[in-house]
């Protein structure tokens, strides 16, 4: 009934129409001769023209609040991705900006920019908009003033990792990727890249006539940590291990030494190893690699193991980040469930050790994390970072 009388609402000249209508309909009403129901009638029909005019501008003026509010909300999460160096005048010039980008009306204002030094920033802005009458105008009213605040938190969140080997072992070469992808980018970029190569040592005895060579049971080799720039890479750290074998257990091996031992079936002989690791920095007082991911939006790990199965392991695919561990300790560290993916930014603690590791295609997982070959610690340093996933409405 309503559309039959006023027409199409999404006709911008419906209002008028719907006007127009009872007008007209109030001159048919003058001309009449029935003189005794004219006045009743015309104060009847001029109610119903105010009624009408008043809740055309009342649904503008809705619909205007709203698309207002949109954009100041969309304006104040851009402004919150600029450096804590900005100033407020600049923030504002960029927040009225977004704002008109987004289809708001009248002004802006930038009420509060707060940038604790945590990192965790605050802001708030309003917008006020005196939106003109159409048909309230009758009633000496212009204009209706339309006014909507928004505000943000933008909490602490990683901007720097440091990689740091603990140690490597199996008998395949692998290689660990760090990969980025800056803000407003598709393609990752490396950032720091780990290779490991097997040393392959054998520990040769002589039984009887016959000379015997067995390998040691977990293999450990050179590992070299390099930070990644577009083309160049920097060495950061490595780490050497030596195998020693004996027929006989080793009764002082030195401290931190890693023991090992196996069965030789041939001759029934219990081979005993003690391996040695020791690590070189670059700087020598360095700390291993550290990765600047302030500016990245997604952050992924890849293992590339070209004799495994499978040959790529990558913490944000469901089907194989169930080969990597995570925990709090160079023992406790639960395996990643099957499924599901690593959000890096989640994963790298803030101010503490994370310690993680990879099982890189030898056994089959589940499995303990005694079994995993790729040892390393990731510490994260948090402040106020640009990704806007870490912001959050307020109001």
């Amino acid at each position: 009934m309503v559309r039959e009388f006023f027409g199409d609402r999404r006709d911008n000249h419906a209002p008028a129409v719907a006007i127009a209508t009872i007008a007209g309909t109030i001159r048919q009403f003058l001309r009449s001769g029935d003189g005794s129901l004219m006045p009743i009638v015309v104060m009847m029909m001029m109610s119903l023209l105010l009624a009408v005019g008043f809740s055309v501008d009342y649904t503008s003026a809705v619909t205007t609040r709203s698309n207002m509010q949109s954009a100041l909300d969309a304006a104040i999460l851009s402004i919150t991705t600029m450096e804590t160096t900005t100033s407020k005048a600049d923030r504002q010039t960029a927040l009225q900006q977004a704002y008109e980008a987004n289809s708001g009306q009248g002004t802006v204002t930038l009420n509060t920019v707060d940038v604790a030094a945590d990192g965790t920033t605050a802001f708030s802005a309003t917008a006020a908009y005196p939106m003109p009458t159409t048909f309230m105008g009758i009633a000496r009213i212009k204009s209706v003033p339309i006014g909507v605040a928004s505000s943000v938190r933008k909490t602490p969140a990683l901007v720097q990792s440091t990689f740091k080997v603990s140690k490597v072992s199996g008998y395949w070469n692998k290689t660990m990727y760090l990969y980025g992808t800056q803000f407003a980018q598709t393609n990752a970029q490396s950032l720091m890249k780990i290779d490991y190569t097997y040393n392959n040592y054998k520990y040769t005895y002589k039984s009887g006539s016959t000379n015997y060579s067995v390998g040691e049971p977990k293999g450990y080799g050179t590992t070299t940590v390099y930070t990644v720039n577009g083309s160049t890479e920097t060495k950061v750290q490595e780490q050497v291990c030596s195998t020693t074998g004996s027929t006989s257990a080793f009764s002082n091996p030195p401290s931190g030494s890693i023991p090992g031992s196996t069965k030789d079936s041939r001759t029934n002989k219990t081979i005993y190893f003690n391996t040695a690791c020791s690590n070189t920095f670059y700087p020598a007082n360095g700390s291993g690699a550290v990765i600047d991911v302030s500016q990245m939006n997604q952050l992924y790990l890849q293992m590339k193991v070209p004799s495994g199965n499978p040959q790529t392991l990558q913490s944000n695919d469901a089907t194989t980040s169930n080969r990597l561990y995570m925990g709090v300790s160079q023992t406790d560290m639960p395996e990643v469930a099957t499924g599901q993916t690593v959000d890096i930014f989640s994963a790298v603690p803030c101010g503490q050790t994370s310690y993680q590791a990879w099982e890189d295609g030898g056994n089959a997982v589940p499995a303990p994390v005694s079994n995993a070959d790729f040892f390393y610690t990731v510490q994260g340093k948090c402040a106020f970072n640009q990704r806007p996933s870490e912001t959050v409405m307020t109001q």
